[in-house]
């Protein structure tokens, strides 16, 4: 089984002065889903190499089982520093299953990059199950589905809301709403309690809101993989073109 993992390489919180990055925690659990699993990993990220980590989910007051792991495992932090580049992601069927972190960063760089937003309409095309948590499903903003529409159109969907980014501070920081970008593309927006786990699932399509969902989110991803194998394979068909508007600062 073979997953691939993407980050960010987007290290500016906007003009605010302040620092993002991948969100530790919405690495770690995951990761530790999928090697427990004896899955094969591979890191990406837009630039390659360490992608930068949001320095808030470094502190004491964010630290899970997951990271506190991680601060001990000697491969997986090597495994962290050694992403390789999207360009050179030839094609989503070499994988059984993505999954998308997140942390703001996403917000800037997986939104609008074209090797993303290819990678994932392979993968769409494919039937390849795609995950995402937190500001991951950031990365959909511009991805269309094989018919043609925004990937998350008509799908029960979920991602960081509103009020979990105002509560952040980071309301006016971000270069859109990733609540609103899910519901402007026709996706079905859930969410829970402020910080409370919650997870959507539908079709080949997982989200989790919030850091606290990263390990649900990678744990549904690796089940719809499970039941995915032993189906048929799905031919991606004909592509159809589109020439989706960016509109992302």
């Amino acid at each position: 089984m073979n997953i691939l993992i993407v980050m960010t390489s987007h290290d500016s919180l906007g003009d605010s002065g302040g620092k993002t990055g991948i969100w530790l925690e919405e690495f770690a659990a995951p990761y530790y889903v999928f090697t427990d699993a004896k899955a094969t990993i591979t890191l990406a990220s837009p630039k390659g190499g360490h992608p930068p980590i949001d320095p808030d989910s470094e502190k004491a007051v964010a630290y899970t089982g997951a990271t506190k792991r991680l601060g001990s495992d000697d491969e997986a932090s090597q495994a962290l520093r050694d992403t390789v580049a999207l360009a050179t992601i030839d094609s989503a069927a070499d994988y059984d299953g993505i999954f998308i972190v997140g942390g703001h960063g996403p917000m800037w760089d997986l939104a609008e990059d074209e090797h993303s937003i290819a990678l994932l309409e392979d993968a769409a095309r494919r039937g390849i199950p795609i995950g995402a948590v937190c500001h991951g499903p950031a990365a959909f903003r511009h991805v269309r589905g094989a018919d043609g529409e925004p990937l998350v159109c008509g799908r029960a969907v979920t991602g960081f809301s509103n009020r979990e980014e105002e509560a952040n501070g980071t309301l006016d920081a971000v270069p859109f709403l990733l609540e609103d970008m899910l519901v402007d593309s026709g996706g079905a927006y859930s969410s829970a309690p402020d910080w409370q786990p919650h997870v959507e699932h539908d079709g080949t399509l997982i989200t989790g809101q919030n850091p606290a969902s990263s390990e649900a989110t990678a744990r549904q991803l690796l089940a719809l993989i499970d039941v995915k194998k032993v189906l048929a394979p799905v031919d991606p068909g004909p592509v159809i073109q589109s020439e989706p508007t960016l509109t992302g600062r």
